[in-house]
């Protein structure tokens, strides 16, 4: 390999270590074009146990061609395409002909952008520092010895103390880059919540091999007493890259009782021992558990009450009831049905062990505390309509908003949040409210209610960023009223 200058933008600036170390995934291309990887590199994967090698070589536009003429973008695919079998990481799974992995080659332009990116502007220190740190954790992880952190200390590398869309995205890409991923999935937890950064996966020839299957899980419970739903984190596409896509909206992991551990008995245990232990922790409920990923039913103080009043001496077997297990991804709104039908579910980790329990009564607590900020966005949005309905023209207003004219705004109530700011922004129809207050400080504060309301809207607030807001809605409803009359 040689070593690689990245190109500057017109202005001088290092475009493209913004790009790369702030914006989205190392691809093959960016390697041509450092001048790391030359088109038609040929690459190698192979399988350590049974020495089958699969070849490929490197396109011009930056794809990889399998032997038989398929093109695939990213290396994953193209080493999943190879072998049959996936997921696999295709950075550490291709080498160049002197052994050099292909995820080696993107390190060295890492490092190149890293370093360029600190010298040419002081700002890029924290993009610097957190290279670094990434590099830390995934020398970490391939020595067994992996980092595991909070998902807010992990939000905070990034300068950040939410989980908005664009910084989710960014997060998952730049570990990507380095060829970690968080277990759990950070955006399907909550923030205090723990996490670890993990490595590649491995090539699973040698499980294939020995057990004839990718993985292997515990005996099921019978089919009548357990119901199991749940898909592994899904993965993106070929176009989209190699890892995972952060999970948007409200997951069942963000429920704080989700992954807090669960108490549970054994399918021999007695009654008296899941009499007592629904007592000490004030459950309604127990699961039963044959082993952490088995899974095979619960007791309920209503299922106990039956058993025993059918029959004094019943085994607590007599006593199972259904139960139904979903993963910490699953999505929140996908679970109600299971909710309502069973009043509870068991959570799954990424492991597939029942981490958690979550009630019908968890799931009315997040809603509730959810739908306070909605309600106060959505009484802003009424008191916003009423002050400039009332007090200004409309014909004045539309050229505001609809300047070309494309919208065919007739009517105030087809006015937006933002046609609200670009009103309330604009001296002459400020002046024309009369109000004793300063335009700009007025303005600011609405466009920092617009960022809230985008968040709320995008089912971003998974980490209650509607709380913090609701004194500063709760005011600007208040001035309003108070202004608007």
């Amino acid at each position: 390999m040689t070593d690689a200058t990245v190109g500057e933008d017109a202005d001088g600036s290092s475009g493209r270590a913004s790009y790369l170390i702030e914006g989205r995934r190392v691809r093959v291309s960016d390697l041509i074009n450092a001048g790391l990887l030359p088109a038609g590199t040929r690459l190698t994967f192979r399988r350590r146990r049974s020495g089958e090698a699969h070849l490929a070589h490197v396109t011009e536009d930056g794809k990889i061609e399998l032997s038989d003429g398929q093109q695939f973008s990213s290396p994953s695919a193209a080493a999943a395409e190879a072998t049959g079998r996936g997921p696999l990481d295709g950075w550490t799974a291709w080498t160049l002909d002197d052994g050099t992995l292909l995820d080696a080659v993107r390190q060295t332009l890492l490092d190149t952008v890293a370093a360029q990116s600190s010298s040419d502007s002081p700002a890029a220190d924290g993009s610097a520092a957190r290279h670094a740190w990434l590099k830390d954790a995934r020398k970490k992880a391939d020595a067994g010895t992996p980092i595991t952190l909070s998902v807010r200390d992990l939000l905070s590398w990034w300068g950040a103390s939410r989980r908005g869309y664009q910084i989710s995205w960014q997060i998952v890409d730049e570990l990507a880059n380095h060829g970690l991923t968080d277990a759990p999935d950070f955006s399907a937890v909550g923030l205090d919540d723990r996490i670890t950064l993990i490595g590649p996966s491995v090539d699973t020839e040698d499980e294939e091999k020995e057990t004839g299957q990718v993985a292997t899980t515990e005996s099921e419970a019978p089919p009548e007493l357990v119901e199991l739903t749940g898909a592994p984190r899904p993965t993106a596409s070929d176009e989209d890259g190699d890892e995972e896509q952060p999970v948007q909206g409200q997951t069942i992991g963000n429920l704080s009782s989700a992954l807090r551990g669960v108490e549970w008995v054994a399918p021999s245990a007695s009654f008296e021992e899941a009499f007592t232990k629904m007592r000490l922790n004030g459950y309604s409920q127990l699961p039963v558990l044959n082993g952490p990923r088995n899974l095979q039913g619960a007791v309920t103080w209503e299922s106990i009450a039956l058993a025993r009043y059918t029959d004094d001496k019943a085994p607590l077997s007599r006593a199972f009831v259904k139960a139904h297990a979903v993963s910490y991804t699953d999505h929140l709104i996908d679970v109600l049905p299971f909710l309502e039908q069973f009043g509870f579910v068991l959570v799954k980790d990424q492991t597939n062990q029942i981490a958690g329990i979550v009630t019908v009564a968890d799931v009315a607590a997040e809603y509730g505390a959810t739908a306070r900020p909605f309600l106060l966005i959505g009484d802003l949005d009424r008191q916003l309509r009423r002050v400039i309905s009332e007090r200004l023209d409309l014909a004045e207003v539309i050229p505001l908003c609809d300047p070309d004219g494309l919208r065919k705004l007739a009517s105030f109530d087809q006015l937006s949040y933002g046609d609200y700011q670009q009103v309330l922004s604009n001296q002459k129809q400020w002046d024309c409210l009369g109000w004793p207050l300063d335009r700009k400080a007025f303005a600011a504060r609405l466009d920092e209610l617009r960022e809230v309301r985008n968040e709320l809207m995008h089912f971003n607030d998974k980490d209650k960023a509607g709380d913090a807001a609701i004194p500063k809605l709760r005011n600007m409803i208040e001035l309003l009223r108070a202004y608007g009359v």
